[in-house]
């Protein structure tokens, strides 16, 4: 997935869960923080960081010039736009290179289950079951392990009992979570952030649920899913 052409800036601090001021030419810009998360290691005072601009003449109600994009860490970009991970995943999905899903040829995204709205719902042929996706963003690693969550999520926790569920009905199920960088070597859950969710993710595995871990390429005209790696829980 390509990158509009992006701005670059100097993060100056963060004001709310969705809004950032950032250092643009030698003025201070607001951007809009697509990422609820914590993002605590990347949010720092005189990191760079790429911006994309916002079509203003189509949004002319809209309070800042930009989205921030990329950060600058440890010698690499992350992505924090936590919005590109089910649409790289819905990319690959129809261009049937995921990995493990190639044999699924109708492809849903939002669909009801439960109590929740899941990323994708996935069909073959009427004698195979459905397989229930859902995606989450990642951009904390820490050792080379890829860490998720970085905050408490209740609504992640409801999702995965929602995959549970499904599993137990007699469908297909996985979480496949997408590392928005290429450092990660393996993948386990953040108990010290929200010691519920790994707990019900360890349940989902045992019930049955799939969980897969890919780590993206990114660099300042794209981001890729590059490949998958291990799963530790």
């Amino acid at each position: 997935m390509r990158f509009d052409p992006l701005v670059s800036g100097i993060f100056v601090k963060r004001d709310n869960r969705f809004r950032v001021q950032v250092r643009v030419g030698g003025q201070i810009e607001a951007a809009h923080l697509p990422n609820s998360g914590r993002l605590g290691e990347l949010l720092m005072p005189g990191h760079k960081v790429w911006l994309a601009p916002a079509d203003l003449d189509r949004n002319p109600q809209r309070r800042t010039a930009y989205d921030l994009a990329l950060v600058q860490f440890a010698g690499r970009l992350v992505s924090v736009d936590a919005r590109l991970p089910g649409k790289l995943v819905a990319e690959a999905l129809h261009q049937g290179r995921l990995t493990g899903f190639e044999v699924y040829t109708t492809i849903r995204g939002e669909v009801r289950l439960g109590d929740s709205r899941l990323d994708f719902r996935l069909d073959a042929s009427p004698a195979e079951p459905p397989c229930w996706l859902e995606v989450k963003s990642v951009t904390l690693v820490e050792n080379g392990i890829a860490r998720f969550p970085d905050a408490p999520t209740l609504r992640g926790q409801r999702h995965v009992r929602e995959l549970i569920g499904a599993v137990k009905s007699g469908d297909r199920a996985a979480v496949l979570f997408v590392i928005q960088r290429d450092d990660a070597q393996c993948f386990a859950p953040y108990d010290e952030a929200d010691p519920g969710f790994g707990q019900v993710l360890r349940q989902a595995a045992e019930a049955g649920v799939e969980v897969h871990a890919w780590r993206c390429r990114v660099n300042r005209k794209a981001i890729q899913l590059l490949d998958t790696i291990p799963v530790m829980l």
